[in-house]
């Protein structure tokens, strides 16, 4: 048996949509959400939030998978949120992504009230050119 690492083809990524709330937006995420999958995900995402719901959920139910990739498909959803005001939830977190969230900080980005966390830093802070 091949472990996951060995593996080649991602598994297909399977989303579906419910907009019969008007004010929350609900994702279902299944299969992988990797370089090659998370493009449909994102373009998605970048639709609900064109409508500015209150709230965008995010629903890792069926996650398999993910990479660094779609790790930016969740940052994107919340940085592309706090600009429209929309509050993004996770549900169903699998283990395996809590702990890269945690491990990545994202955890702490995801926590932060809607509209803070995008102020750009001090001119002269460590890391800016």
């Amino acid at each position: 048996m091949l472990s996951r690492r060995s593996q080649t083809e991602a598994t297909p990524l399977s989303m579906t949509v419910d907009r019969s709330d008007p004010a929350t937006a609900h994702i279902r995420v299944g299969g992988d959400l990797a370089y090659t999958t998370a493009g449909p995900l994102r373009a998605e995402v970048d639709r609900v939030l064109a409508d500015a719901p209150a709230t965008l959920v995010l629903d890792f139910s069926d996650l398999l998978f993910i990479d660094s990739t779609g790790l930016g498909v969740i940052v994107h959803a919340w940085r592309e949120g706090q600009q429209c005001g929309t509050a993004l939830r996770l549900h169903a977190v699998p283990r395996f992504l809590g702990t890269i969230l945690d491990m990545t900080g994202v955890t702490g980005l995801l926590d932060r009230p809607l509209g803070e966390g995008l102020t750009a830093p001090a001119e002269g802070a460590a890391g800016t050119a």
